[in-house]
């Protein structure tokens, strides 16, 4: 980062590393450092720290609230409101306006007709396919589109779904991001099946920081949103624009995400309302009005 800072005489350093930040504000740069999960181990509470506490001019953004506190107790400092910008992540607005209806959406996608339930995004432990695997079973009159995910875990779920000859799911696996609106505005309702514990990428568990792209993208659909009930959540969602089950509930979770889901099959009145204002609340969670954000509070 500090090369490429030197080699275009850049105004300042932008990073996700720790690292780099402390490097950067050690070499006299301007920098903003933008944090998604908690850091790792003692090494990592260390790099942040040092960042934290060094002089020169800097930010730390964070995605939820619940991110700040975990940081705070990672590194055992207090992190002052001057210091730190709560930004949670946001959308390209633009791809959703004057979307087709889930009926039109599914035309041009080729996909079946009827009753359609969505979800897109990877499928790591703790993202809910074994919940969408149940659900599709118990619910056969009713489509289920499952975007995204690697090729490893398509093929195991595709398996798992013939053996169980379960014939109501479609899974397209990996598909371009231009295109996910199309997907999502394909389905009459969105889920969101988090458990408790969810992993990312880097194998960590990020449930208590949670703050997916993909909220926002649902919420910019205008499609009803059912999603398990976390903390994070709740700093973007609310019961007036999302339908929340229980995270924690093992004995009926199965039962709780499939009562919820027919109840707004039911009633498109309803599902129309959660839809509209989730698109209304999602405005402020533009990519440009978060830069705006981020840029006047460090300027």
């Amino acid at each position: 980062a500090q090369n490429a800072a030197k080699r275009f005489n850049a105004d300042l350093i932008y990073t996700w590393l720790p690292q780099s930040a402390l490097i950067g504000i050690k070499s006299g740069y301007p920098v903003v450092l933008e944090m998604h999960a908690d850091v790792s181990g003692k090494l990592g509470a260390w790099w942040l720290s040092q960042f934290l506490k060094a002089d020169g001019k800097k930010l730390m953004t964070v995605t939820t609230q619940a991110l700040k506190n975990a940081l705070e107790n990672s590194t055992k400092l207090k992190l002052s409101p001057e210091a730190v910008l709560i930004a949670p992540n946001g959308v390209e607005l633009e791809k959703y306006v004057k979307l087709p209806s889930p009926s039109e959406a599914r035309n041009q996608l080729n996909l079946k007709q009827g009753l359609t339930v969505g979800f897109t995004g990877h499928i790591y432990k703790g993202r809910g396919a074994d919940l969408l695997f149940e659900l599709a079973k118990q619910m056969p009159q009713i489509n289920f589109l499952w975007v995204g995910g690697t090729p490893e875990l398509v093929t195991f779920w595709k398996n798992k779904l013939h053996e169980a000859n379960v014939l109501n799911v479609t899974m397209t696996g990996f598909v371009k991001h231009d295109v996910i609106h199309l997907y999502q505005a394909a389905a009459d309702v969105l889920l969101m099946p988090y458990s408790s514990s969810i992993s990312a990428s880097s194998g960590q568990d990020i449930a208590e920081v949670i703050n997916p792209m993909k909220m926002f993208e649902y919420m910019a659909s205008g499609r009803a949103i059912v999603c398990a009930d976390l903390p994070s959540i709740r700093e973007v969602l609310n019961e007036g624009n999302c339908v929340f089950v229980s995270a924690e509930s093992r004995e009926q979770r199965v039962e709780n995400w499939k009562a919820e889901i027919e109840k707004l099959l039911a009633d498109e009145s309803l599902r129309m309302k959660l839809g509209s204002q989730a698109q209304e609340d999602v405005e402020q969670f533009s990519w440009v009005k978060r830069e705006e954000r981020i840029l006047n509070k460090f300027i």
